[in-house]
């Protein structure tokens, strides 16, 4: 089988932080579908790259649909994870509240005129405030993942540690 590799666009996000970790997913998705042929593929929406990723491979290579699945959160509006189990119940609250914190930033977005230096700005805040190191905080459009200065159509992609466990969200 041919090796799959992903196009140097497409290089972004956990893809920069992950070497091969999205090739490894599409390869198995690729295995999956060619065996079992379904008709469609449900993805969750919190790892927004992935499902981006492989709805466009998927559905360039066979019939089946991609269809996305809504982020499940918990009361607090942190997004359910297997990797949540992981962490300390200080930690999860520190995740909680990171993640309130940037729901209302995501907010106040349509409101500033330097979204870039505004998005920099958040990241050094929220790393501080909360003692993390914040992998990437990055405003992209939602139909092409590609860096925005624009609101509409965009998400807000944050990757970040807690006690050595990484998580991932998009707003």
């Amino acid at each position: 089988t041919k090796k799959i590799t992903l196009k140097n666009k497409d290089k972004i996000l956990c893809a920069k932080y992950r070497t091969g970790h999205f090739e490894g997913v599409l390869d198995v998705m690729d295995r999956l579908v060619n065996k079992i042929s379904p008709k469609y593929v449900f993805m969750g929406l919190k790892d927004f790259q992935q499902l981006f990723l492989v709805k466009n491979y998927i559905e360039k290579k066979y019939k089946s649909r991609v269809l996305p699945c809504k982020t499940v959160r918990n009361s607090n509006k942190l997004a359910l994870s297997s990797r949540n189990l992981l962490l300390k119940k200080s930690a999860l609250s520190k995740a909680e509240k990171l993640i309130q914190n940037l729901i209302n930033f995501k907010k106040s977005l349509s409101r500033v005129k330097d979204l870039k230096k505004d998005i920099y700005n958040q990241k050094i805040k929220l790393s501080q405030l909360y003692n993390i190191n914040i992998e990437y905080l990055e405003l992209r459009n939602k139909k092409n993942l590609k860096a925005t200065n624009k609101t509409k159509n965009s998400k807000l992609f944050i990757a970040f540690y807690l006690d050595k466990i990484r998580l991932i969200d998009n707003i």
